[in-house]
């Protein structure tokens, strides 16, 4: 088995769907992570997503949506979500597409930074080809391969874990010395090179080390 790691980003610097584009926006809300997305007979799509951030103006977004059928939220700063909504026809043929291939997603599903996604599809080179040649056809997203290679479940490539912005601070944390044994850099320095509020750094390497341990440890 053979996996490949793709980005996948709206385009024109657009979105998915107008829903995902609203909790983009909202400096307060953190989209982490897709863990299940299906597409139901009845034409909605059901999403089961982790955040973090101001849940208060999540479940405000999803109130006030004319897309969201439903919803459930559980849990405090960092919280698990369940909604069910409309899709965009692009959303629609995307999932179709999905759901008609002989490749398997593995989840979850990272948000990078700008609101593209980071996935990681199993399946046969074959496979892999015939999804993507028949998605050149959709104008509204594009693709960028990450990495490919052989699938080893057992010896999971902990970069995969990661977004993309989150590689690029941790990245850069190592090369000036943040994590040296005489540490020889800070959170402000690192913010310095990355172009970010040290806040940030933090927290986005504070969600590195608890995706990286937590691999580790299962």
């Amino acid at each position: 088995m053979r996996y490949l790691t793709v980005l996948i980003h709206p385009a024109e610097g657009g979105a998915f769907h107008p829903l995902g584009e609203k909790l983009t926006k909202e400096s307060g809300i953190e989209r982490e992570a897709i863990h299940h997305v299906e597409h139901l007979a009845d034409d909605t799509v059901l999403l089961f997503a982790e955040g973090s951030g101001d849940r208060d103006r999540y479940e405000e977004i999803m109130r006030d949506s004319p897309y969201v059928v439903d919803y459930l939220v559980s849990g405090a700063d960092r919280w698990m979500a369940v909604n069910q909504f409309e899709p965009t026809d692009a959303t629609r043929r995307l999932l179709e597409r999905q759901r008609e291939s002989n490749v398997v997603i593995e989840t979850p599903i990272y948000f990078t930074a700008d609101g593209s996604l980071r996935i990681t599809y199993l399946g046969s080179d074959a496979a892999f080809r015939e999804l993507f040649r028949d998605s050149v056809e959709e104008t509204t997203v594009t693709f960028d391969v990450v990495e490919t290679g052989d699938y080893e479940p057992d010896e999971a490539t902990l970069t995969r874990l990661l977004t993309t912005r989150q590689q690029e601070v941790l990245e850069v944390a190592v090369e000036i010395g943040y994590y040296s044994a005489s540490r020889q850099s800070t959170l402000d320095d690192v913010a310095d090179v990355v172009g970010i509020a040290p806040t940030t750094v933090g927290e986005h390497l504070r969600k590195v080390e608890e995706r990286v341990f937590g691999a580790l440890v299962r």
